[in-house]
Order: structure tokens, then sequence, then C-alpha cells
């Protein structure tokens, strides 16, 4: 990886008349903003369809692409819905926010309109998406069952040889189900026509997208359901064991995640052909792949299944180098960077040492005397990524005025932060002019904001993954100031001049 620098900013998180992000027009002003300040990278969240509790690390399928990112003003262009249809939905009333239970309701219903006045002009299309595509079928099917018994997760569906994915019992309810089966391949392929033209868009102007693959899959997903075998469940395809990871500093109970464990022997023995086709799908997405929760690889925190916390789990052994070092051949032209925060063992450290993948650093936990790691741009090598914040953590000037005094001020001394430049403008000239090959920064960040503007807060149940970037924030004189630091740290991706 040359040395670079990019923006962290969810597909959801652009602005939009329809009250969540997508892949329309302030997407393409977004990746003409990143040009403009010499940015190679546009880092994004997981695309894929969220369920409850909204989370893109939470979803249906690893495969297929969340419907609210399509862009409603372009099925308008293609004839497929009027502006009437569209105004005539409540979209949420906050354009900072994103409102979930809303949209649930209204994107939807635009969608199953679109279908019914597009979907036989554009049969020939669909199929040769569905024949591209042969996880779309599957998943159809699972969202139409999870519609037919009320939401509910597979593993609470009444009628027991559907829920055991018997074959009489798919064939069944996919003739039964074809007209909802329809309807979920035909936004599949809504999706992906307008990210291949807007990714197609990005990259020939020279900007590059890194995603975010979540190491686990949830456990109501499609993923599941038709291959129990390649998890930890039991002869009745309910949970042994689910990740999480154990008590530490900032948590007495530890995280209980929910995701099923991985049969990493079962894996083994398919020469891991489910993870070739999971990145095999995502390098379709993205240009680079972070992996989230890196260690998993080397270990991984398996809780009981139907325990409250995550204390009574133990460290089992992972995949290793075994599937690391398979993942890094089988996709030699595919950068991969590890998500290898928190206090590594010596196992994670040389598993990451043998796989030649950058690891993160974060400058939010830099100067946190709380905290057991050192992220201080003086430790760095070159070989890593660095950045002010991730999803998870506070926009950098919430943490400056929630931090412990002595720890904001070791920053300022530290990065040599004056009373002429904001808090957050000195952190991001220490993340650029560290050593570290790739600096990322949250869109948040650049623009100085603090409190009620974070993504994630780890650990709670509501409230996040609904920031979003209002129209007009992003501007060529903040562009402007973000490009003169790009290009004095020689990060630029494009001209080398200052403006």
């Amino acid at each position: 990886m040359k040395r670079s620098s990019g923006i962290l900013l969810p597909v959801s998180s652009l602005p939009s008349p329809y009250g969540i992000g997508t892949f329309g027009k302030a997407a393409y002003e977004f990746a003409d903003f990143l040009k403009e300040s010499g940015q190679k990278y546009w880092q994004v969240l997981p695309l894929g369809p969220t369920s409850y509790g909204d989370s893109p690390y939470q979803s249906f399928s690893t495969n297929a692409g969340n419907p609210y990112f399509i862009d409603l003003d372009m099925l308008k262009e293609d004839g497929l819905l009027t502006k009437a249809e569209i105004e005539a939905e409540n979209w949420g009333t906050n354009p900072r926010y994103v409102d979930y239970g809303q949209i649930y309701i209204s994107r939807f219903k635009v969608l199953r309109k679109a279908k019914e006045r597009g979907y036989k002009d554009m049969i020939d299309e669909v199929n040769s998406f569905k024949n591209d595509n042969p996880w779309v079928e599957n998943y159809a099917l699972f969202m139409s069952l999870k519609k037919h018994f009320d939401q509910r997760s597979w593993q609470e569906w009444p009628e027991e040889d559907i829920r055991m994915h018997e074959k009489s019992a798919v064939e069944r309810y996919t003739k039964e189900l074809s007209d909802d089966i329809e309807f979920f391949i035909f936004i599949q392929y809504l999706f992906f026509k307008q990210w291949d033209k807007l990714k197609k868009y990005i990259n020939g102007i020279g900007v590059e997208i890194i995603g975010d693959l979540p190491i686990y899959v949830a456990l109501d997903s499609c993923d599941v359901w038709a291959e129990p075998e390649f998890f930890s469940l039991d002869e009745e395809n309910y949970p042994v064991e689910v990740a999480g990871v154990p008590p530490d500093y900032f948590s007495a109970d530890g995280q209980l995640w929910g995701n099923p464990c991985y049969n990493w022997k079962a894996m083994k023995a398919d020469n891991y052909n489910w993870w070739i086709r999971r990145i095999a799908g995502a390098v379709k997405l993205y240009d680079v792949l972070r992996i989230d929760h890196f260690r998993g690889f080397d270990e991984y925190w398996a809780v009981p299944a139907g325990d409250d916390t995550a204390k009574n789990g133990k460290w089992k052994k992972g995949p290793g180098m075994d599937l690391v070092g398979l993942l890094s051949k089988e996709f030699s032209d595919t950068q991969f960077i590890a998500e290898d925060l928190g206090e590594p063992s010596p196992t994670v450290v040389q598993l990451l040492k043998d796989s030649k993948w950058p690891g993160m650093k974060v400058l939010g936990f830099a100067f946190d005397s709380g905290e057991p790691n050192n992220y201080q741009p003086h430790s760095y090598d070159k070989n890593c990524v660095c950045y002010t914040g991730t999803h998870d953590n506070a926009p950098i000037m919430e943490w400056y005025k929630d931090a412990k005094k002595q720890d904001s001020n070791y920053a300022k001394k530290y990065m040599g932060i004056s009373l002429f430049e904001r808090f957050n403008w000195g952190m991001i000239r220490g993340g650029m002019s560290s050593v570290a090959d790739l600096f990322v920064a949250q869109m948040q960040d650049y623009l100085g904001l603090g409190k009620n503007n974070r993504i994630n807060v780890p650990g709670t149940k509501s409230g996040n993954w609904q920031w979003r970037l209002l129209e007009g924030e992003n501007t060529s004189k903040l562009a402007k100031k973000i490009y003169n630091l790009s290009v004095m740290y020689e990060r630029c991706a494009f001209s080398k001049e200052l403006k």
C-alpha cells in the first residue's frame, strides 16, 4: 500500500431527501469531494441488509445489499417510480439522523411499486443477474419466508422441515412464495446495478473503496440457515457456542455478540470454500477489505449459548495462517487490513506479522491513560493504518471534551497543538504526518463535530448507525484544507501542488 489517506463515511450517512444515504447524487458528489481533497480512499461500513438494531454488522446475508441504499431518484429516471409516489411517503423529519422505523415502512412500499412497473420489461437483465449471482435465490427465499412467518428468526419458524432447510420444503415454498422471491431478487438487481455504476465512477476518478467485512455472520441469516454445517450448532440447528469478547478493563461482563461461532473443523475439511466464496463476493464490491476482529482467526472467545453475559466463555484456537495464508494466496491482488485493536496476545501479533497485512492504530486511544495499549505515532511502523477513530469511537472533539484533563493536555503537548489550532486539526495533522502507510479520519473529525455525532456506541442496542452528513458540509474550502495537508505530508493521490 502506497502512502495515502482516506475518509471514513458510511453510505447511510450521506445526505438525501429520503431519510438515509443512497447511491444517488450525494454519493457522486462525495466521491468528487474526495478527489478534490487529494484522498485515495473512501472507507464504508458493510453494505448488507440490516435487521433488528440496524447494525450493518448483523446482516441477513453476507452477499446481499441493503435495499435502503437504492436511490429513488434514479428509479424515477428509469421510469420505475413517479415523483408523486416518492413524495407521498414519510422519510423522517431530521436530516441529521436516520429514522429506521419510518424508512422500513416507506422504502419497501415504493420498491414494490417499482417492481410491479418494471419487472416484466427488465426480466432478461434480472435473469442474467440471477445467473451471475447464485446466492441470490437462497437469499430471496429466506427473506420471503421471514415475511411469511411475520419476520421471526428462522430458528422460530413453526414448520420444522423448512426451519431445517429440507429439500422438499425448500422446493414447496419456492413455488408458494414465488411473487415475493421475484421481488427480493429484483431489488438486489437494482442494488447491484446502482452500486456497480457508482463504483465504476469512483474508481474512474482515481479513488478506491475500503469495505468492512465482519468476521462473524448473524445467527438470523440465510448463511447460517442454508449451511448450518459450517457453524457451531447442534443436531436441531440451535447454537452451541456464540461469539463475544471476555471481561476487560472496560466491561466486567465482557461483550456478548451472539453470533454463532464457526465450525472450523468442517470448514477446513471443505478447504475453506465457504470463506473463498465470501471473499470473492466482497472483492466485487470493494477494492480493499478490512477484516473486522482479526483476532478471531487466531483464537476466539466461545460463550455457551443461552448465557446472559460473556463471562463463562473460553478461548479456542482459530484457523490461523491455514486460512489467512489461503486468502492471501487466492486473492493476491486484494489488499487486506487487519482490525487488531485491543490488547493482542503474542500469537495474534505473530499471525499479523506472518500475514503481512497492515494492522490498525487509533489516535483516540493513544492518549487515554485508561487504555492498556500504546497507539502513539512514535511507535508505528509503516505497515499500518492510522485512524483518528473508527465507527465505534467518539469523534475526536467529543473525546477531547470528555477526556481526563491530564489526558487531553498530554495529547496537546505530544501533538504540538497550540491555541491557534483546533484540537481535531492537530490530531489530524499528527496522523497525517505519521509513518503509517495509510491515514483515515472520520468525516466528523474533519468537520470538528463533537457530542451526538458518533456512529456507534458499542454495547448499546439503540440510537446507533443514525448519524448523517448534512448537505453543504463537505465544502470546497474544507476540501482545499484537507488537500494541502495531504500534499504537505506526501499522501496526496493526485496533483502535488499546494493550493
